[in-house]
């Protein structure tokens, strides 16, 4: 019975216009446009992948991935893995800083090496003694402001875009605030710029560093201001600016963002937690100036 049945089948003619056989293809459902509908789900997806480079509606081939955002997440964790191994070429970060006109000095951390330096971070937030005595030295003692560049976790992020954020810093500070030179600090974690600006003297630091490298990101540059730095400040007694990149933070926002910190600071005495980034809020000018209400950013595009 079910043999002559498929016989019938087979030797039934084809549905007039070309349409599919209701029997024909039973297992193999087509979806739109003959699109099998994995595939399909995954190209719905297309505009907004095309926004982010967030890793979203990756698709499927079976239980699996598909090949390429396989190959494509290779690609990515390779990409963090190198931004973390790489190590800092400080000649050239100091070549391209001096071209700003702007004096630096190089240290390093008690960590002897990279391997050391990502196993011991203890040893990445304090200075190595050999250094102490140039910091003390420096013309830049009791300076208002003293700015740190540190690899961090991302050599790349700093040789990619520290010298550029450094052009729109020295730019955007107060004329009569007085800057320490550079330091360029290799094996650096966060906290040791609290001993460089302790042994400078400083009223702030700011320390430029890479960040973690993430799937999508693996040069993101990171500012942490500090208020009176010294050994032993906690990371709640910090601001950051984060995301400093091409992709995210523009060079000039995050200038902008330092200024306005460092000018809060210095009339609050603090930093942290105590001290709120309202820095993209409105300007308020006091009455009878003269001068019109303007949001920040609108007064940093005319500056521009």
């Amino acid at each position: 019975m079910g043999r002559r049945r498929r016989d019938a089948e087979r030797s039934a003619p084809a549905p007039a216009g070309g349409e599919q056989s209701p029997v024909a293809g039973a297992g193999e459902a087509a979806g739109v446009g003959g699109v099998k509908p994995a595939i399909a789900l995954a190209d719905c997806w297309a505009p907004l992948r095309s926004l982010t480079p967030a890793r979203l509606a990756l698709g499927r081939t079976g239980a699996s991935l598909p090949t390429g955002e396989v190959l494509r997440f290779g690609w990515d964790h390779a990409q963090a893995r190198d931004a973390v191994q790489r190590p800092l070429d400080a000649e050239a970060l100091q070549r391209d800083i001096a071209a700003l006109g702007l004096a630096t000095l190089q240290v390093a951390s008690c960590a002897p090496d990279r391997v050391t330096y990502l196993m011991r971070p203890d040893l990445g937030r304090r200075l190595d003694e050999r250094y102490a005595q140039a910091l003390e030295q420096s013309p830049g003692r009791g300076c208002d402001l003293a700015l740190v560049v540190g690899d961090g976790l991302s050599s790349l992020a700093v040789q990619r875009h520290a010298p550029a954020v450094l052009e729109q810093i020295a730019h955007s500070m107060p004329s009569d605030w007085r800057l320490a030179p550079v330091v360029i600090a290799t094996q650096a974690r966060v906290a040791l710029g609290d001993e460089i600006g302790e042994r400078l003297g400083a009223v702030l630091v700011a320390v430029l560093i890479g960040e973690r490298p993430g799937l999508s990101s693996p040069d993101s540059l990171g500012i942490y201001l500090t208020w009176q730095p010294r050994i032993g400040r906690t990371d709640a007694e910090r601001n950051c600016i984060s995301n400093i990149r091409r992709e995210g933070l523009s060079y000039e926002q995050a200038a902008h963002k330092l200024a306005w910190l460092c000018r809060e600071a210095r009339r609050l005495k603090l930093t942290g937690v105590g001290l709120k980034d309202r820095s993209d809020l409105l300007d308020v000018v006091p009455p009878g100036s003269g001068a019109s209400l303007l949001s920040s950013s609108a007064t940093r595009g005319r500056r521009g």
